[in-house]
């Protein structure tokens, strides 16, 4: 999972100015067509990872739910085995309490990490596939800029006047060019946002988890169904 992500950072943190202006330097968009393909083959394996640590993420709160659920009614059991004098009993039961309560932890912590991992792998995804969409919106209108850069190179070397070409002056190609880098702008603080936004919901989520089992563990010691 490493792997994929250290893959995927390194694509996100490209810097897309710098992308077009190499495109434009060689008159080329293989520079884009491979950051796409990248980026589309990334985003792929993104999502097969996701899955996988997902489930893995339900079945451990599944497995930690289940240990704890058995830690709560020992304990309750050896309250009772105390009171009737079963002290032996409650020895033992006390000892398989300590161990079911360490594995209980175990399976928290796994949890918790995994569930962590989970978050950074959605984050990478999302500012992943807006950096793709920024690209593929803008390739079009790169070709199309730099066709028009090549028609006015064309243009000067012709002994035809610059006239007959009206329209593509330097203007229009820096106008051309500074909307292809504001809409990368643009497109980069929305990633920037709707990631922030995911970490929050995240957090939300795992607050809001916390305090449920809180309330549980009191419903259960005091015999109170739902």
């Amino acid at each position: 999972m490493a792997s994929v992500l250290q893959k995927v950072n390194t694509l996100i943190s490209a810097n897309l100015h710098s992308m077009v202006d190499r495109a434009l330097e060689t008159h080329s968009l293989k520079v884009m067509d491979e950051y796409i393909r990248q980026a589309e083959s990334n985003l792929e394996e993104l999502e097969d990872t996701a899955a996988t640590i997902g489930g893995t993420v339900k079945t451990l709160k599944r497995k930690y739910d289940e240990f704890m659920a058995q830690v709560e009614k020992l304990d309750r059991d050896i309250d009772t085995l105390l009171v009737k004098g079963k002290n032996e009993l409650a020895l033992a039961a006390q000892t398989d309490l300590n161990n079911k309560r360490q594995i209980a932890q175990e399976y928290h912590d796994q949890w918790r990490g995994q569930e962590e991992e989970y978050r950074k792998i959605m984050d990478a995804r999302l500012k992943l596939e807006a950096r793709l969409v920024a690209i593929q919106q803008q390739r079009e209108q790169l070709k199309a800029l730099i066709e028009l850069t090549e028609a006015k190179q064309l243009t000067n070397k012709s002994i035809r006047s610059i006239d007959d070409l009206a329209g593509i002056g330097d203007e229009d190609i820096k106008r051309l060019a500074d909307q292809i880098y504001a809409r990368l702008d643009k497109v980069e603080a929305e990633a920037d946002m709707v990631s922030s936004r995911l970490q929050n919901q995240v957090e939300d989520v795992i607050g809001q988890s916390e305090i449920e089992l809180q309330l549980e563990e009191r419903r259960k010691r005091l015999g109170i169904s739902e």
